[in-house]
């Protein structure tokens, strides 16, 4: 455990993520982390987030050694509005798992799925674009440079998707083939000096025999505008399967459109315990053509609204000419 430890530390003191967001002039990327930002990728943007994974596991009780592999990934796609993407996630796993019971070594090798889920996520409250219509305090930097109270109310989107399971799938808890959904509750706070706080609420697989249910609390800070730092925190209860996840990584953005990371993930029990290493890759197609403002919802939306139809029928009015040409 010790050795787990030191890695840790290192991970946390120089390593580094990416922050997730609305349509920017760069890439947001959810990677390397496993929390979703309450943000999409913006309208007419494809998004590819890749990477893979070695890791092992013990397990005190049943006397096994595994070497995991992992094969993880992510297509986001954002169209019809600002507000709206659809994905596809999912990671592919390989195992080989030695067991020591007794005097005979046995080697067994695990392969599939271990999740992939197509869903869809819709930003319904963004309080960071009522604070842009409302603009900059004039008169004071200070003002605009402090902590606010309003700084603790963060954007929220709900994500909702089917995963699809197959059939004698070691990962899963069915043993059949089966679709059953997934509801992420997200969150975001992006605050002065470069911190992101973003929290995720889950509720997985409920109609199935076996529900899960888990959260996932993410904190960034980017120092740089071309690298940050990022710490999780991952919580998973059910009956097939319960832990608590603490990770860490880094990555760095090459261009535009392209960045790389690297991760480190420990959990704190021994059946089994987990050391696991990520590295990957995101990268996207930026379609993205035109500015899109997101309309104010309610009242507030409307009347603006109208002032701004308002404004555009008197200008149509002064351009006509009195001898009605």
């Amino acid at each position: 455990m010790n050795n787990k430890h030191s890695c840790l530390l290192f991970f946390l003191l120089f390593s580094f993520t990416y922050v997730s967001a609305q349509y920017t002039e760069t890439l947001n990327s959810n990677r390397p982390g496993n929390s979703q930002g309450a943000f999409s990728v913006g309208r007419n943007v494809l998004q590819f987030e890749t990477g893979l994974g070695i890791g092992k596991e013990e397990h005190s009780i049943l006397n096994t050694e595994t070497n995991v592999f992992t094969f993880d990934y992510s297509v986001r796609y954002g169209f019809f509005k600002e507000e709206l993407e659809i994905s596809l996630i999912g990671i592919y796993q390989s195992n080989t798992i030695t067991s020591t019971l007794g005097n005979v070594s046995n080697e067994i090798k695990q392969s599939n799925f271990k999740s992939n889920t197509i869903g869809a996520k819709y930003l319904f409250y963004d309080p960071y674009r009522k604070r842009e219509l409302e603009g900059p305090n004039l008169y004071s930097w200070k003002a605009n440079n402090r902590f606010q109270w309003e700084d603790l109310i963060p954007a929220i989107s709900i994500f909702g998707g089917a995963n699809i399971d197959f059939a004698d799938n070691p990962f899963t808890p069915e043993t059949e083939s089966s679709i059953s959904p997934k509801l992420v509750l997200a969150t975001q706070n992006n605050w002065l000096g470069g911190w992101v706080f973003v929290t995720n609420i889950i509720v997985d697989r409920i109609t199935t025999d076996y529900p899960s249910y888990g959260y996932i609390l993410t904190l960034t800070h980017t120092p740089t505008d071309w690298f940050s730092v990022f710490i999780e925190n991952q919580g998973i209860k059910s009956d097939f399967y319960a832990d608590q996840l603490l990770s860490a990584g880094t990555a760095i953005l090459l261009s535009e459109d392209l960045h790389v990371d690297a991760s480190v993930l420990i959990n704190f029990k021994d059946t089994p315990s987990r050391l696991f290493g990520r590295i990957g890759i995101a990268y996207r197609f930026d379609m993205h053509d035109k500015d899109e403002y997101i309309e104010e919802k309610g009242k507030a939306g409307k009347a603006n609204r109208d002032e701004k139809k308002g404004k555009k029928k008197n200008k149509n009015k002064r351009k006509k000419r009195k001898d009605g040409f």
